[in-house]
């Protein structure tokens, strides 16, 4: 079955990595009408590191009871975030499309955006078959399945307990420093 991603990033130490949000397409209304109601008033999004730690348990616990899973994408980097990033970017997408994903929603980064679209453009070039694979940017305020990616990898970056927390809701870890 045809799935929906949404993709954030989050960077701890020299730790980069893409949490990708999957959600069938028979459930994304219901799921925006959840994380919807989890917005306090005067909120139009929610960013997991600005929150205060007891909203933060609260907001875990709320994703953890939704009908989403989550992929985590980890590479290593110095300096510079983009290399790890697009290795991230193309890996996640070779995946979507062995999985026959329908749509791929990436958390904008404004004028950075082009390199994303760059290395998909490439990824889904080089496939052997025609995919229906739609790819797009967009603004956290737009997109509240971008709020379950952003809190899955804020999680996973700090380790210890978040992770533990967030680790039902992570189905798989993609290291992409570990050849496989």
């Amino acid at each position: 079955m045809t799935v929906h991603a949404f993709a954030d990033e989050s960077r701890h130490g020299s730790t980069y990595l893409v949490a990708v949000a999957l959600a069938h397409p028979a459930n994304l209304r219901c799921l925006r009408r959840d994380l919807r109601a989890l917005l306090l008033p005067g909120q139009r999004e929610v960013h997991f590191k600005r929150e205060k730690e007891p909203r933060q348990r609260e907001l875990v616990d709320s994703i953890r009871r939704m009908a989403v899973e989550v992929r985590i994408y980890r590479r290593s980097c110095q300096r510079r975030d983009e290399p790890a990033r697009q290795d991230c970017i193309a890996r996640l997408t070779r995946d979507l499309l062995d999985g026959g994903a329908h749509r791929l929603v990436l958390d904008s980064r404004s004028n950075r955006d082009i390199g994303d679209e760059v290395t998909i453009r490439r990824v889904i070039s080089g496939q052997a078959h025609p995919t229906q694979l739609v790819y797009e940017h967009l603004g956290s305020t737009t997109e509240p399945l971008l709020w379950v990616a952003d809190t899955a990898a804020w999680c996973f970056n700090a380790g210890g307990h978040w992770r533990k927390r967030i680790s039902t809701v992570v189905s798989a870890v993609i290291d992409l420093d570990c050849p496989e």
